[in-house]
């Protein structure tokens, strides 16, 4: 068959199901990607502290960085649900699986910018008299997270992608729609080409506003999105200088 036989046409037509498809794609990989950057970094302090309970962190680092997406939510949606006592909807357990997953490379992610820090930035705080818990949240975080950004863009283009496998459970995310337009319509070639140009752009238009974010944190802050955060710190100072001046 030629490529003019088949009815591209169903991709237009059918827009608005792999749209929603997608949506609800990104909606679970958000919500997983907020958990996961926020659970890393407790991981990552953990994993390098001295208490016991570094060894638990280790421990489950290694073990989430081993298991698979597929299998992960298939043990939330069917055997934790079950443990607990608990039913969680297709969109709960997409979440919880890719939220266990991505903690552990959250983790390392964070460890490894976190190590990057000299100690002499520490020391710096310290020695101004500012106490550790200020010190970290103050000057070594927000530089762990400059440096930690093109990773986590990287993880979070990871769940998107991820999110197919939970069609297993029935998430009505872009492979799924995809597979319920195919038996429908006997066209899986034009579907599934559809599918894969849909996850293609989302990966690019993710990395581009990472890179935009990126470029709001350098050294001068480079990029559209830098100097709308010059412009509005700008009209906040403005608007101070204009109330102190009154």
């Amino acid at each position: 068959m030629n490529l003019s036989d088949y009815d591209w046409g169903l991709i237009w037509d059918n827009r608005d199901a792999l749209l929603n498809g997608l949506w609800t794609a990104v909606k679970v990989s958000l919500i997983a990607l907020i958990i996961s950057v926020v659970g890393g970094l407790l991981l990552a302090v953990l994993r390098m502290s001295k208490s016991p309970l570094r060894w638990v962190a280790v421990g489950y680092i290694n073990v989430f960085r081993g298991v698979p997406a597929l299998v992960s939510v298939i043990w939330v949606y069917f055997g934790v649900s079950l443990v607990l006592d608990v039913n969680f909807s297709v969109f709960q357990a997409g979440v919880i699986a890719l939220s266990l997953l991505y903690s552990a490379f959250m983790a390392e992610i964070f460890r490894s910018a976190l190590s990057a820090i000299p100690n002499g930035h520490r020391e710096a705080g310290q020695a101004l008299g500012m106490r550790p818990t200020r010190v970290f949240f103050s000057v070594i975080l927000p530089q762990a997270v400059k440096v930690a950004l093109p990773n986590i863009g990287s993880m979070f283009i990871g769940m998107l992608k991820d999110t197919s496998t939970f069609t297993v459970i029935g998430l009505l995310e872009v492979v799924r729609v995809t597979q319920n337009l195919v038996s429908q319509t006997f066209q899986p070639f034009v579907l599934y080409t559809a599918a894969a140009a849909i996850y293609v752009l989302a990966a690019f238009i993710i990395d581009i506003l990472f890179r935009l974010v990126e470029g709001a944190y350098a050294s001068p802050p480079k990029g559209s999105f830098a100097k709308l955060l010059r412009a509005r710190k700008q009209r906040r100072v403005q608007a101070l200088i204009a109330q102190m001046s009154q």
